[in-house]
């Protein structure tokens, strides 16, 4: 069983029926849902079905199953969505597809009695944004956003501080968030590189900064004003910063052989199993050159919000970064906290115990966080934190706690927090477009 200290407000397992989830998009991130099911986190929920467009990837889900003594679940293709929710008496449907199917999903669940857990962002566009809205209102069903890194116990910890008035009012926020190489590369490799598919970063990655924003302030965006820019990566950069090789995947190329930036699935098999093998059915390619044509997303981004407590933000992602991590600063009226958090502090190409996978990031294992304290006339003061252990900085063990523990524990994002972080991220999309501010209330009135 998983040790985690429960978060206030978190029962015990043993008080709660066991619920029946079913996930929705078997790619890699919904590994981390299926493993806890029938690993750390099954005497709170069981596995009883999944579904996908793509059978090999489902079948390597019931391979996880099965390696963990359980029987394979049922498995069904999208259009058998809603039978599985009847036939297998589905109480929670877990959705992990691509970001712009999301709202489908999701409104059919919920119209079908169910609730739903929906990974970030809530879905990509306006269109969707409203669907989901209008049916959680219909419906009453609960609809949970997984922005894990509200339980990352750093984030979490200055969260309280802020709502402590130990800063006072807070009038302004600067965030700055560096993608590395790796992590940033991999972006422009896959299926996010398309902004119908995904929002772009600041829908599909941002979501998750404006989210802990919004968290941390208690407050919501009303205008926005953002810049964005492909600078980076594309085929033309790759030319004109003399770093692109010339190739259209990784897998089986010559000339990627030596290629930083090219993702070699080969390395491993659970990402031969998930995708190699998998591409004759749907013809997706998980390791497209992050310098070749079709990206359809920035690399670049900087992002005013003025939200509704009259609090700034001013906010910039970067996915092309020597080293990653990010910067918080936030200023009130009685001091300002500052958290500087160092995830990796260099990118190497090498391939070694860590980065075994030519391409992909590694683990996170030696993440460093200093938190600051700096009031009204009065010398800096460091405040102690414990970095989680875990990917996302331990947000992700500890959400699973809160998905499928059930508990009210004041953190779990709701359908309303999932909008406020998207609309802040669209407002940006439409800002870069036009070149002007975008009011929010507005933006929800298009269409």
């Amino acid at each position: 069983m998983n040790e985690t200290t429960p978060l206030p407000g978190q029962s015990s397992a043993a008080d709660r029926p066991r619920r029946r989830f079913a996930v929705v998009g078997t790619g890699s991130r919904a590994r981390m849902y299926t493993t806890a099911l029938v690993t750390t986190h099954a005497d709170r929920g069981e596995l009883v079905a999944l579904c996908d467009s793509n059978a090999t990837r489902m079948r390597v889900h019931n391979g996880i199953v099965a390696d963990a003594g359980h029987a394979p679940v049922p498995t069904y293709s999208p259009d058998d969505f809603s039978r599985m929710l009847d036939a297998e008496s589905v109480d929670e449907v877990i959705v992990c597809t691509v970001d712009r199917t999301h709202a489908d999903y999701i409104v059919a669940a919920l119209e079908a009695g169910r609730d739903v857990i929906t990974e970030k962002p809530m879905t990509a566009d306006l269109d969707g944004c409203r669907r989901i809205n209008a049916a959680q209102e219909r419906t009453g069903g609960r609809v949970t956003v997984g922005f894990n890194y509200r339980y990352n116990p750093v984030h979490h910890q200055l969260r309280e501080l802020v709502r402590s008035g130990v800063i006072g009012e807070v009038g302004s926020v600067h965030f700055e968030w560096l993608l590395d190489l790796r992590h940033g590369a991999d972006y422009f490799r896959r299926w996010h590189r398309d902004k119908a598919n995904s929002g772009g970063l600041l829908v599909h990655k941002a979501s998750h900064h404006f989210d802990l924003v919004n968290w941390w302030i208690g407050s919501h965006p009303e205008e926005v004003f953002a810049w964005g820019d492909l600078f980076f990566y594309g085929d033309a950069n790759g030319r004109r910063h003399e770093v692109a090789a010339d190739y259209e995947r990784g897998h089986g190329e010559a000339a990627a052989q030596d290629d930083p930036f090219a993702l070699h699935l080969s390395d491993s098999a659970d990402l031969s199993a998930l995708y190699l093998d998998a591409e004759h059915e749907d013809g997706y390619r998980r390791d497209l050159n992050v310098f070749g044509p079709g990206i359809t997303i920035e690399d670049d981004m900087s992002v005013l919000v003025r939200y509704a407590s009259g609090a700034k933000l001013s906010y910039h992602l970067a996915a092309y970064s020597p080293w990653e991590g990010y910067r918080v600063s936030i200023t009130g009226s009685k001091g300002r906290l500052e958290l500087d958090v160092t995830e990796f502090d260099h990118t190497s190409p090498a391939r070694d115990e860590k980065t075994p996978v030519r391409g992909m990031p590694a683990p996170k294992e030696d993440t460093t966080a200093v938190l600051r304290l700096r009031r009204h006339w009065a010398p800096p003061e460091e405040i102690p934190v414990a970095v989680g252990e875990g990917t996302h900085g331990g947000g992700d063990v500890r959400m699973l706690d809160s998905l499928f523990g059930g508990g009210d524990d004041g953190i779990r994002p709701d359908h309303a927090d999932g909008a406020h972080a998207l609309l802040t991220g669209l407002a940006a999309n439409a800002s870069i477009a036009s070149g002007t501010p975008v009011v929010v209330a507005e933006l929800l009135k298009d269409g």
